[in-house]
């Protein structure tokens, strides 16, 4: 089995599972929620995906035919900070300790649903997201600056008046200039209960931004509408 799906690398989920049925239903869950995963069945090809794709998280089974998933485990914490989730048959305490200690952000038990699965994605997601922000992230270039000590955003030179929900979506665009976001990907990444919101209240945000950026330069307009997949920042001006 090689990749099952190779969709936009912004929204890359690795799967790393050398049972094919498993990875197909681990797969389709991750697509009806927006991602495009990459699925492989060896620690070498796993790899080899890492090299060129920029993946997102990463959900690893230990049982691999080439390498002890523990051990993969080690060598992805040593070379890369991407989010691993551990998705294995191993139930046992001992199994589950050492996933965590070895840099696993989370475990999941199989069987499992599909819906417990993708809830636990997305969750790790904004663990990690929220800690970025905590951390601070390096100015960006103009016209666009972040004043992450006063939770600010100055386009041209002047302040933004953004809402709390505003602030977190222009920041993840600003983040990743010329990177499509979907809708489910920023409800994902930038509310608190995304379930408790619509792919609409996506589209009201950025209107409401799109606005207040046209108040300072009327002749431009930054955020992109990707059709059939939802907005990105202008690579370049």
């Amino acid at each position: 089995m090689k990749k099952l799906y190779l969709g936009s690398m912004h929204a890359t989920i690795l799967v790393i599972e050398d049972d094919p049925p498993i990875a197909e239903n681990i797969a389709y869950a991750l697509k009806t929620e927006g991602f495009s995963p990459v699925c492989c069945e060896t620690g070498k090809e796993a790899l080899e995906v890492l090299a060129r794709e920029n993946v997102l998280l990463i959900l690893l089974d230990l049982g691999l035919p080439d390498v002890n998933g523990f051990s993969l485990l080690a060598r992805l914490r040593e070379t890369a900070s991407v989010p691993v989730i551990v998705v294995t048959a191993r139930s046992d305490v001992t199994d589950r300790v050492a996933g965590l200690e070895c840099g696993a952000d989370d475990y999941i038990v199989k069987p499992f649903h599909p819906r417990e699965l993708t809830a636990r994605v997305r969750t790790v997601l904004r663990r990690v997201s929220a800690k970025q922000e905590e951390a601070g992230e390096p100015p960006v270039p103009f016209p666009f600056r972040m004043d992450e000590k006063r939770h600010a955003i100055f386009y041209f030179g002047r302040p933004l008046e953004l809402s709390l929900q505003e602030h977190k979506l222009l920041s993840l665009l600003i983040r990743s200039p010329g990177r499509a976001f979907t809708r489910d990907q920023l409800l994902t990444l930038a509310w608190q209960d995304p379930g408790m919101s619509l792919d609409r209240t996506v589209d009201t945000h950025i209107k409401t931004i799109r606005q207040k950026l046209k108040d300072i330069r009327k002749d431009l307009d930054p955020i992109l509408t990707i059709r059939g997949v939802g907005y990105a920042l202008k690579e370049q001006w």
